[in-house]
């Protein structure tokens, strides 16, 4: 119920009177049924201009850290995260992280749209980054479609440690679904799941128009001298 309020009384009408959101291809999306909606990952705000624009309830796989913060803003972001739905991912515990997929293949065998961010965080400099490979796994498990969405221009109208966001039009684009039904009984193989993830990103890259890098955003954010040596661009 919550979701709803927000979405249609508390912030979603403000939302759309400032940012006139838009979102390209929505008609993409399927109506019902179970969709992972992969999406990259450019400014906090894409949680909010996502589910505006989708006329389907998403649920999120968000960070744990949205639900352990201090103070006011911690407990509102808390609250809000919670009270919507998400489910968060405990980054720094592989058995968590498991538990965390396991409880999106429970969403979408709910018939229900899941939403990820494949890159695992916001990218820091609006390049694309390596995906990782949950969502191959999620997709592999569960035989759902996955939609790749783009977020256009999210970072400038919220660029990172922005707190009150610019008055910017805020543009989206879906793609079509991806069928990787041949991959069928196939979760579980790296290499396969590795190839099913590189080509969610490859379509994100040519929705989004971003240079790719293939190294994860993690690292770059925590100043891998790897990281930084692969960060040439890949050409598409």
């Amino acid at each position: 119920m919550f979701y709803w309020v927000c979405k249609y009384i508390l912030i979603g009408p403000f939302l759309r009177l400032f940012f006139r959101p838009v979102l390209e291809g929505v008609e993409n999306i399927p109506a019902s049924g179970p969709v992972i909606l992969a999406s990259n990952h450019l400014s906090f705000s894409d949680s909010f201009f996502l589910p505006l624009m989708v006329p389907r309830r998403i649920v999120f796989l968000a960070k744990a850290e949205y639900f352990t913060g201090k103070g006011i803003k911690g407990l509102f972001s808390r609250v809000f995260f919670s009270a919507a739905g998400c489910v968060p991912i405990d980054r720094t515990s592989g058995s968590a992280a498991e538990a965390a997929l396991i409880t999106g293949a429970r969403v979408l065998g709910e018939g229900q749209p899941l939403g990820i961010y494949p890159e695992g965080t916001r990218s820091p400099d609006g390049k694309l980054y390596r995906g990782k490979t949950g969502v191959a796994r999620l997709a592999l498990q569960t035989g759902v479609p996955v939609v790749p969405v783009a977020m256009l221009n999210t970072d400038e109208v919220q660029p990172i440690g922005r707190l009150v966001p610019k008055i910017l039009r805020v543009r989206m684009r879906a793609g079509k679904p991806l069928d990787f039904s041949r991959y069928a009984g196939m979760a579980g193989n790296r290499f396969v799941e590795r190839s099913v993830t590189d080509q969610i990103m490859y379509d994100l890259m040519q929705l989004s128009g971003q240079q790719y890098s293939d190294v994860y955003a993690a690292s770059v954010k925590n100043g891998s001298d790897a990281a930084r040596r692969a960060q040439e661009p890949v050409a598409a």
